[in-house]
């Protein structure tokens, strides 16, 4: 069975930093892409940034030059640095991997979710 297992989120003051970090475990084959989303309260998930098997990386507009996602192949695992922080950026993060394994096939995770919250 596959998993995605969050770390990192918490409280910071607006103009902080935090990093994310996403481990996927179980019979992987292969991941695709692997990015995060994001829900605040009354709004829909919407996508932060996602970063191909390659080298092809796309981000929100509103984290441009702000957030950057990376990935370590070996280790299965995404992370999100996320500077500037501001306000709007509280929400609950959630890992999103495209992932074809040895039992399943192709299909999409989805981690548990870690709340960030920037005061201002």
């Amino acid at each position: 069975q596959v998993q995605l297992v969050e770390s990192g989120g918490g409280l910071v003051q607006a103009g902080g930093s935090l990093r994310l970090s996403c481990a996927a475990s179980g019979r992987i084959i292969s991941i695709n892409a692997m990015g995060w989303y994001r829900q605040a309260p009354g709004k829909q998930r919407e996508l932060v940034a996602i970063i191909s098997s390659g080298t092809n990386i796309n981000y929100a507009d509103s984290v441009k030059g702000r957030f950057a996602v990376s990935r370590d192949n070996a280790k299965h695992t995404a992370y999100l640095q996320m500077n500037s922080l501001k306000p709007e950026d509280t929400a609950v993060y959630y890992c999103y991997a495209d992932i074809s394994d040895y039992v399943l096939g192709k299909r999409n995770y989805w981690g548990q979710g870690t709340q960030v919250t920037v005061s201002s």
